[in-house]
């Protein structure tokens, strides 16, 4: 069990009167990629936000590197070590590339320097306001700036959704990069072409319930067309 940095345990999530999750259970351990899945609106933006703290459960646990985080406000989750690149990217419009990565910077060894090493392109873009970018400069923005939180891990709510395919390359490149490094990551992408290569296991959602977790070799294509298909 030392291994897991991330256990969800049965969860459940009320907005208002209306109940989002009814049962969520997943794990991330140290150096692990899980993709989490299922078709839009089955939970996994909640599920996001709940290990975030921006939404709160009513029941189950959330342990994150050994402590649980139930009633731990964000700002304290993240200091635990999770990097959160939300959906919609929301960097900071006023202030330029390199102002929106020293605002998140936390001792570590993602520094500066090797954000750029990652992404060429902040740095040709460093001195512009985080508003003038295009929209997968704005998603580079946003997972280097949860990089320079040096977190234990990196959370990647629609990681290219959107986004024109040269740029999604550039995306999954650093991703698989992020991978080779032993980075822990968390990630939502509708992309199972380039998701699932890179995904140590998958974790399904239906409903707001854990409905299939498994590895990538395992995921039939009967399993893809009940849970994922359109």
């Amino acid at each position: 069990m030392s291994n897991i940095l991330l256990s969800i345990k049965d969860i459940e999530v009320f907005y208002g009167p209306s109940q989002a999750l009814f049962g969520v259970s997943l794990e991330v351990k140290e150096g692990e990629v899980v993709a989490l899945m299922g078709r839009n609106g089955m939970g996994k933006t909640t599920t996001i936000r709940t290990l975030c703290k921006m939404s709160k459960p009513t029941k189950g646990d959330i342990h994150f590197d050994g402590t649980l985080v139930n009633k731990m406000p964000s700002h304290k989750v993240a200091k635990l070590g999770v990097g959160l690149v939300p959906e919609g990217r929301r960097c900071f419009a006023n202030l330029t590339v390199e102002e929106n990565l020293v605002a998140a910077q936390r001792d570590g060894e993602w520094t500066l320097e090797k954000v750029y090493q990652l992404f060429p392109r902040l740095e040709e873009r460093k001195d512009q306001l985080a508003n003038t970018l295009s929209g997968g400069e704005q998603q580079m923005l946003a997972i280097g700036r949860a990089l320079t939180t040096n977190p234990k891990l990196l959370v990647l709510d629609e990681a290219t959704e959107g986004l024109a395919p040269v740029i999604r390359e550039e995306i999954w490149r650093a991703v698989k990069a992020l991978k080779a490094q032993g980075q822990s990551i968390l990630i939502v992408d509708k992309s199972l072409s380039e998701l699932l290569p890179i995904a140590d296991h998958c974790v399904i959602l239906e409903r707001g319930e854990t409905v299939w977790t498994g590895t990538p070799d395992a995921l039939t294509d009967d399993l893809a067309d009940r849970y994922l298909g359109v």
